[in-house]
């Protein structure tokens, strides 16, 4: 029976569906005589095409009221703040450094202007800190606030792609998980949480792109990589289902926050596997360029492998070989927190 609602489809289906649209209607790529040939189309974190002897990547993301964050949890400087590391972090994922932001606000009319620029004050201070320009954008009213920010960049070498794990290639992820999903948990559950509560709230609102990281990966020889954007398992997910192979992680290896694991003793590992938000990068590498990466990056750690199987199939490993059951896969915006 063919699904009614996007609701039914699910996030990731109905991006499967537009996709195969487009690409039967031959706008995929561009003509073979076009002079900027794109090299990643729909389907990794950013689009990818040459431009003279650059490779420019180009993303795009959105913020909206009542679905990223609430003014109960988010000021709205953080709004600004994280709506831009969503773009820069899809940015390092590629491999690449960012340039140019282009910002799209909708507002409704009885917005405070106060709230208007302390948006864009988070926004300016992250620009700041990461090398980047906001050169132009829209606003338009809305019934409900929403901030989009279209970010391009430039790789430093050939693309990181989430399509090129190879069975064997051992899995790491850049850092320790589960910190923004807590801090929101903590928010909402445990506001009574000071010292290390704080730090997990810093976790939720002002997360970090792993640009420099990226840069690592790229001189060392790493070709797959993509952030962890929805939750370990369910980018993973994606990552092997790019890749045409399953995945399988080692739970005692994954890094847990260690805030996390000091509030949220019992729940840390499925938070750490399921958070969105975290911005650290997944890549898949031989073992001798594993072993390169990780002497080069110490809060690094090796947690799985590809492997021969289902498609986009992860299975996460306990002690002896247990598998252990997330009940929540990640997040899907049409069936939040699906497994």
């Amino acid at each position: 029976m063919r699904a009614r609602t996007v609701r039914e489809v699910g996030e990731f289906g109905l991006l499967e569906r537009l996709t195969r649209m487009v690409n039967r209607a031959g706008l995929g790529a561009p003509a073979p005589e076009s002079p900027f040939p794109l090299l990643v189309g729909i389907g990794d974190d950013a689009a990818v095409w040459r431009s003279g002897s650059a490779l420019e990547v180009c993303t795009t993301d959105t913020m909206v009221e009542g679905v990223h964050f609430t003014r109960e949890t988010t000021p709205w400087e953080d709004v600004g703040w994280k709506v831009m590391v969503a773009n820069l972090s899809d940015v390092a994922a590629m491999g690449a450094r960012p340039l140019y932001a282009l910002v799209t606000l909708g507002l409704s009319p009885e917005t405070p202007v106060a709230d208007v620029e302390a948006v864009y004050q988070g926004m300016i201070q992250c620009c700041r800190e990461y090398a980047t320009h906001i050169v132009g954008g829209d606003i338009v009213a809305s019934p409900v606030t929403f901030v989009t920010v279209a970010l391009n960049g430039v790789a430093w070498g050939e693309p990181l792609l989430r399509s090129l794990v190879k069975a064997g290639d051992l899995l790491a992820v850049t850092g320790s998980l589960g910190g923004s999903r807590g801090g929101l948990e903590v928010m909402l559950r445990h506001p009574e949480v000071e010292e290390v509560g704080e730090r997990l709230r810093e976790a939720h609102r002002r997360p970090r792109p792993r640009l420099d990281e990226a840069r690592v990966l790229v001189e060392e020889g790493v070709r797959a990589a993509i952030d962890v954007s929805d939750g370990l398992v369910a980018d993973v997910s994606r990552m092997a289902l790019a890749s045409g192979l399953a995945a399988r992680l080692e739970a005692d290896r994954v890094p847990v926050d260690a805030a996390l694991s000091s509030v949220f003793r019992d729940e840390a590992l499925e938070l750490a596997l399921t958070s969105g938000e975290e911005y650290h990068l997944v890549y898949a590498a031989p073992p001798a360029v594993m072993e390169r990466t990780l002497a080069r990056l110490p809060g690094a750690r090796m947690i799985g492998r590809g492997e021969p199987g289902r498609p986009g199939h992860v299975r996460v490993e306990g002690r002896e070989g247990r598998e252990v059951h997330s009940s929540r896969r990640g997040w899907d915006h049409f069936r939040p927190w699906s497994s």
